[in-house]
């Protein structure tokens, strides 16, 4: 930028063009408060944009406040969209609605509003890939202006008041973003269009929408604002692509290639998923980058207890560094599970690091013209935790040669024999493909008995044979739905 900026800027005064003059590249900070933000042409520019958006799309009247109304104040949110690369492509500037404080059953009822899973993605990923579908993407602008809402009301935003009206709040028309019926608001107008225009929606899934058109697919699949779709026909996704541009704002971003932090490589061969870029920014943020890289996450002989004598470290750092590989499992299984977090539990987490420093770029590949059949895994061990000798079930799914699911998780109560831990974690494996059975199913995939792989012949004997006796006899119920769905022959269990 060039120039300083001294006096406040309104609506009207960023109409002028000779102060958008001052900028011609985007900035690379993000503004602390409007205040800072209003001194950068750039970040003007981007609120500005924000504001046309309503304007656009009639969000708002500007009103005398009716008697006991209670507008909810507005704040101004700064964020540098970037690109794969890491460099800063767009200042977004959003005006969001202080939904903390709204009052249930005053100022809102229905919240709710579904999110696609992560592995439901991946399912969608493994399928284009074995029908060699090309995924695309949408970015709906604003998208949460879209949607209808009952009667609210909200102060005037900052840096943008009314010179004429200051006392006057705007009456919404549309949802906005902050509002705790925002999201729902938003899912239900794009729900309608999609059904109107001939999608069926998923029976389990409902950020899933297809359409059959003789004998070609379309499939489209939702998150909020951004929305995956493909399909068998060239001819049929054009025609979605112009349909939502006509009835949204939005921006047709071509191959799908950066989603929720994945970076998707799209070929003749199959799909390559990863998180590279994200890998590199948690290795730089947690400084480290020029760390000695590991061939292995973490060593066979580790075994974490409490440590109680051990010197503390920062709990903050600990949790945020384990709240990233968390999200960092989205694509590699390979890393997977922390409280009063000593010296010891955290050169076990830098060790994990530095297994990434040697294997940045692995991920998940999708080959195409796989087969799409299902099967599952599962393992345990017997009270493998220290401290309070809970054991830990691992399964994973594929569809095909595709890993599209799986968990490494510390059972729930504290196994008595091996058989038990074992048996515990078939039923979570078996549940889990039920989910990814009825998932398929709105794909148009059909499946018989569904092989389930285990390493224990006592807990497939358990399963197999109802017979009940002192080593069994104390097993929760629950589990026992494992036995049920191998009787109706839902799957079958296999050493």
């Amino acid at each position: 930028m060039i120039g300083d900026i001294h006096e406040r800027v309104t609506r009207s005064s960023v109409n002028s063009l000779a102060f958008f003059s001052h900028s011609a590249y985007v900035a690379s900070f993000e503004p602390r408060d409007v205040s800072h933000a209003l001194s950068d042409p750039n970040w003007v520019n981007a609120m500005h944009e924000e504001l046309e958006n309503f304007e656009r799309n009639h969000v708002w009247d500007l009103v005398e406040p009716p008697p006991n109304c209670r507008p909810i104040g507005t704040k101004w949110v700064f964020k540098n969209k970037q690109g794969e690369d890491g460099m800063v492509v767009r200042n977004k500037a959003r005006l969001v609605a202080q939904g903390f404080c709204q009052k249930e059953g005053i100022d809102y009822e229905e919240t709710f509003a579904p999110v696609a899973r992560l592995e439901a993605i991946r399912i969608l990923l493994s399928f284009a890939a074995s029908k060699g579908f090309k995924l695309q993407q949408i970015d709906v602008k604003s998208a949460f202006l879209n949607g209808f809402i009952e009667e609210v009301y909200v102060r005037q935003p900052p840096g943008f008041e009314s010179a004429r009206f200051p006392d006057r709040v705007y009456k919404l028309r549309k949802a906005l973003y902050g509002l705790k019926q925002a999201p729902r608001a938003w899912y239900a107008r794009l729900k309608s269009f999609l059904l109107k225009s001939g999608f069926v929606m998923g029976s389990v899934d409902k950020t899933l929408f297809l359409l059959s058109r003789g004998g070609d697919t379309t499939i489209v699949r939702i998150y909020v604002d951004d929305i995956i779709f493909g399909g068998s026909s060239h001819a049929l996704v054009s025609s979605f692509a112009e349909q939502m541009s006509r009835e949204f704002e939005m921006s047709l971003m071509g191959e799908l290639q950066f989603f929720l932090g994945l970076q998707i490589k799209q070929g003749p061969e199959g799909i390559f998923v990863h998180q590279a870029k994200y890998t590199r920014d948690i290795l730089k943020k947690f400084e480290m980058g020029d760390s000695k890289p590991m061939t292995t996450p973490m060593s066979t002989n580790t075994a974490l207890d409490a440590d109680e004598d051990g010197e503390e470290v920062d709990q903050k750092e600990f949790r945020g560094m384990i709240g990233s590989l968390l999200y960092l499992t989205a694509t590699r299984p390979d890393i997977q599970f922390a409280a009063s977090p000593r010296t010891s539990h955290r050169q076990v987490v830098k060790s994990i690091f530095r297994y990434l420093k040697f294997t940045p770029k692995l991920g998940l590949w999708y080959s195409s013209g796989s087969s799409l059949s299902l099967r599952g895994f599962s393992d345990a061990d017997h009270a493998g935790c220290r401290i309070d000798c809970k054991s830990t079930s691992d399964t994973c799914q594929l569809l095909g040669t595709s890993l599209v699911s799986w968990s490494s998780r510390k059972q729930a109560s504290v196994s008595l024999s091996t058989t038990e831990a074992e048996y515990i974690a078939v039923a979570s494996c078996c549940s889990q493909l039920l989910w990814m059975k009825a998932t398929l199913s709105d794909f148009g995939l059909r499946f018989g008995k569904i092989p389930l792989l285990v390493d224990s012949t006592s807990a497939i004997s358990v399963a197999k044979n109802p017979v009940l006796h002192s080593r069994t006899k104390h097993i929760d119920v629950r589990f026992h739905f494992l036995r049920d769905h191998y009787e109706k022959g839902d799957i079958d269990l296999v050493h």
